[in-house]
């Protein structure tokens, strides 16, 4: 047995299950440690099929080694080890636990070979995530939390489904690109799509994620969608539904992140707009839009990672979240806010940062193909990102009124966990080949030509001019937005409570009316069979004898008449 054939996610999942017992030494070495093993273990990792089981007729393959799969599990190993130290003061170690077995069990989808391992590391996932959210504590945190996973149950239903209707018909468990026209691949496209929050069920993701705690949000962002998208551009490449479904997903993220007053909710829905770049480019299906998503879901990990440790930062200091609240941050918290505007310029694609040398692939494979409205649509699509999470967020948290608060930057761990993706964000957009080097196809792009450069700085230029002259709309208040969610966690409840009435309702008068029915019945029969009743009293014997030879001559008399 090799090295290979141990998967390298399950270091994490084991070692999760280490950390309830651990010192106050200890546990910091485990929780640094663990993602450092097991990226190494995946670094280390050569092309091929591993750690390959045989159950019943079919082979589970847990460990499937190639350039896409190890470039996710090399990001979600990084974003472990970096969240893991953003998180080293948290107390709480049932998210600490519950976040190493998430981050685990995503690079087991990442390897995964076949379906069936896929789909059980798949609903481990959405089970430890679930206990992120749930770790707070609180009947906020519990409802928020059995909204997320009752979506994340219909999603594993629906993948669970169309894996063994695919099974059944193809005889096949691996997991490679498949055509959606058959029942069993559009069941699994489907469940699919629940994980990467799109439309319908898109709003558990703004739901739950700014109800986790202030480090817990921060694992949220990285590994279920991104898992999602992963398993999205191995399974239904070129599927062309995709492109609308994520140009839909771009736009109802920006709209929404516009209109929101919470600073982590502002960022939970850009979460779905940027996974709807990466889904319109899975969609497209050429090598350079799949690159593009590839690279995008690399660099997304890292600039979601650090605007939401700063977000987290700010509110592991004031408490508060909602940017009404907050404001003039900059004076006493230098560095997270030097942070989030790294963050925030690289979400917008400015040049010498990581989204600049990723996103841009995208629009270009939708020039390539000369799919014209696409293109264009992605280019508005940058001018809302910049406007929400470029200037949007540094300028309502950090900038904007002063709010009196002076909090000092969070302790060591969060600052050097900030500074160690800050650094990857510019580092990626110095020197991009090292990530194109990664990728699953040969990488013929310079993202550095003149004309790009210009056209993105104007369109950049042109947003924030925008949003300085309309600032008086943009000022948020004390309210909030109405989301899909409004449907299944007010509208859906109150139809079923009034249907449950009005069913109430009815059946009470029902039972009424044969209550009554059987009550006048029982007074009728009492009143002829009672003590009193007319069939109770005692009659004359001669009486008796009188109605009995009645009888029988009415008997006989039918008797003659039948034989005649």
């Amino acid at each position: 047995m090799t090295i290979s054939d141990f998967p390298p996610g399950l270091v994490l999942v084991l070692g999760a299950l280490l950390l309830p017992f651990a010192g106050r030494r200890i546990k910091p070495i485990l929780i640094l440690g663990l993602p450092l093993v097991t990226l190494a273990l995946v670094s280390r990792l050569p092309n091929g099929s591993f750690a390959v089981l045989s159950i019943l007729d079919y082979q589970l393959v847990l460990v499937r080694s190639d350039a896409l799969s190890r470039l996710f599990a090399i990001i979600f190993s990084i974003m472990a080890f970096a969240g893991g130290l953003f998180a080293l003061n948290q107390k709480r170690v049932l998210e600490l636990v519950a976040a190493f077995v998430y981050a685990g069990s995503a690079i087991g989808v990442a390897l995964a070979g076949d379906l069936i391992s896929l789909f059980i590391f798949w609903e481990i996932m959405a089970l430890a995530s679930t206990l992120v959210v749930l770790s707070v504590g609180g009947d906020l945190s519990y409802r928020v939390s059995m909204r997320y996973l009752l979506v994340h149950m219909v999603g594993g239903a629906l993948l669970m489904t169309g894996i063994l209707v695919h099974i059944s018909t193809s005889g096949s468990t691996t997991f490679t690109a498949m055509e959606a026209n058959t029942l069993g691949a559009n069941l699994i496209l489907a469940g699919f799509l629940v994980n990467a929050a799109a439309p319908p069920l898109s709003a558990w993701l703004s739901d739950a994620y700014p109800e986790a705690s202030y480090s817990g949000t921060v694992f949220l962002s990285a590994f279920t969608t991104k898992a999602a998208v992963y398993v999205l551009l191995r399974g239904f490449p070129g599927t062309e539904i995709l492109v609308f479904v994520g140009i839909f997903m771009i736009f109802y993220g920006i709209i929404y992140a516009l209109l929101e007053n919470d600073m982590r909710r502002i960022l939970a829905y850009s979460i779905v707009n940027q996974v709807g770049f990466m889904v319109t480019g899975i969609g497209i299906g050429t090598e350079m839009a799949l690159n593009g998503v590839a690279a995008h879901a690399f660099t997304h990990i890292i600039y979601k990672a650090l605007l939401l440790m700063s977000a987290g930062a700010v509110l592991y200091m004031t408490g508060k979240r909602k940017c009404t609240d907050l404001g003039g941050l900059f004076q006493s918290m230098p560095l997270t806010t030097v942070c989030g505007i790294v963050g925030a310029l690289s979400i917008s694609s400015f040049p010498l940062t990581s989204g600049f040398i990723s996103k841009s692939m995208i629009s270009q494979a939708a020039a390539d193909e000369s799919l014209i409205v696409i293109w264009f649509l992605l280019l508005a699509a940058s001018a809302g990102v910049f406007l929400h999470a470029g200037i949007k967020f540094p300028w309502f948290v950090f900038f904007q009124k002063d709010s009196g608060l002076r909090p000092p930057d969070p302790p060591w761990n969060m600052r050097l966990a900030m500074i160690l993706f800050a650094g990857l964000c510019i580092g990626l957009g110095i020197w991009p080949e090292f990530l194109y080097a990664m990728l699953p196809f040969p990488v013929a792009y310079q993202p550095y030509t003149v004309p790009h450069v210009v056209n993105m700085l104007q369109l950049l230029l042109f947003s924030g001019l925008a949003f300085f002259l309309m600032l008086p709309l943009m000022k948020r208040t004390l309210t909030i937005t109405l989301d899909i969610d409004w449907f299944y966690r007010k509208a859906f409840p109150a139809v079923a409570f009034s249907i449950r009435d009005a069913v109430g309702n009815v059946f009470e008068v029902i039972r009424s009316g044969v209550m009554n029915g059987m009550s006048r019945f029982m007074t009728k029969v009492y009143k002829l069979h009672g003590p009193h009743g007319v069939l109770a009293r005692t009659w004359p014997t001669g009486s008796m004898a009188f109605w009995t030879a009645v009888l029988l001559m009415a008997f006989l008399f039918l008797a003659l008449y039948s034989a005649g």
